[in-house]
């Protein structure tokens, strides 16, 4: 895969934009470990390598289990995870897959049942924030940094 093109060097000012509000959903008061769970589960879904590596690095750094990460694409079947991570997953796949799902009832009252309104916004604009993230890392081909021995098993 080659890159395409770095947004960061190409319009600054719309990705100081993002970074701003980045900024703010990161100092929403969400729970750190939350944030990086609907990061990490909205890459995956989209395939973005890049913030799937971003995330998991930074989760992990912040003290989540491995497992936990490991078992973030069948959060259902696994006990792992709070009511309120469910409800915050659920809602997470819903708006990613929006084209789809048209954000059901059932994942809106999940949603409502572990969240206040403010914190049901917050998370929504958390999700709206790493998809547009995810867009502009897959559009652009960016290529999340392999580590020197990664780089060798894969030649």
């Amino acid at each position: 895969m080659k890159p395409r093109l770095n947004a960061f060097t190409a319009a600054p000012e719309m990705i100081k934009a993002m970074l701003d509000l980045e900024n703010k959903v990161k100092d929403s008061g969400l729970e750190k470990s939350l944030y990086e769970l609907v990061k990490t589960r909205a890459s995956q879904i989209n395939g973005c390598a890049y913030c799937i590596h971003m995330h998991t690095k930074d989760a992990l750094a912040d003290g989540e289990s491995a497992e936990r990460l490991l078992l973030l694409d069948a959060w259902r079947e696994s006990p792992l995870y709070t009511d309120r991570e469910r409800a915050a997953l659920e809602w997470t796949e819903s708006l990613t897959l929006v084209a789809e799902t048209h954000a059901p009832d059932s994942a809106y009252e999940a949603l409502t049942s572990q969240f206040t309104p403010d914190e049901q916004v917050k998370l929504t604009v958390l999700i709206g924030a790493i998809n547009a993230w995810n867009r502009l890392s897959i559009g652009f081909r960016n290529i999340h940094p392999v580590e020197a021995k990664a780089q060798h098993a894969a030649a």
